[in-house]
């Protein structure tokens, strides 16, 4: 079984999609984070961000696995934390708007869940990745309440960045994923919409956990 998650940054999608999966004893599919996983190696080896053809290159051999507790490793070294830095959040869009490289990362998440039930989201994970899901939730959230998460993550990472600097990259990130020419930020015809603006996360983890059931 794959239940689908689709929203835009600071949603909740990441923290959800790990209890729900920890619920339902499923594995946790964080295509988001093969995305950022290809961001660092752009940086690291000094591809331009405008050279598609580089990061095309980067995204067909690129050396990506899931560790124990949702560890993410690249190279076979444990990036989890720094995939989730600014620098990551500026360059991302860039990466993900190019065709080839969402190829060839659509195709490495379709052959790992191909084997396993999982909970996995994205940006376009309900109508493009994973179009014939079982179950599929829209997340949203007003941008105040994803700039306010957004930076509590920060703050746990003890990185500097106040308030209006998060939400401005918000509106940006908004603006790019939901205006790229593939892969753009949709709103599954047959999704669940769920708006957690003021709700808990473990409030919408019980209300999609219920709708997942039925």
């Amino acid at each position: 079984m794959v239940i689908a998650i689709d929203g835009p940054a600071g949603s909740g999608k990441s923290t959800l999609s790990k209890i729900l999966a920890k619920k339902l004893g499923f594995v946790y599919l964080d295509t988001g984070a093969m995305y950022r996983a290809l961001t660092l190696k752009v940086l690291n080896e000094k591809v331009s961000l405008d050279d598609e053809s580089g990061m095309i290159r980067l995204a067909k051999d690129l050396d990506f696995k899931y560790g124990r507790d949702n560890r993410v490793f690249l190279d076979g070294k444990d990036v989890t934390e720094n995939i989730r830095t600014p620098e990551i959040e500026k360059a991302i869009s860039k990466v993900c708007g190019i065709p080839k490289v969402r190829e060839y990362l659509v195709a490495l998440q379709r052959k790992i869940a191909g084997s396993v039930s999982c909970v996995t989201e994205g940006r376009d994970t309900t109508t493009v990745v994973f179009p014939r899901a079982e179950a599929k939730v829209f997340l949203d959230a007003s941008v105040d309440e994803r700039a306010r998460r957004r930076l509590l993550d920060f703050q746990k990472k003890n990185i500097a960045i106040d308030l209006e600097t998060v939400k401005k990259e918000l509106r940006r990130r908004d603006l790019a994923d939901c205006s790229r020419s593939v892969g753009a930020l949709k709103k599954a015809p047959d999704a669940f919409v769920l708006d957690t603006t003021g709700l808990t996360i473990e409030q919408v983890a019980e209300k999609i956990y219920s709708l997942v059931k039925q």
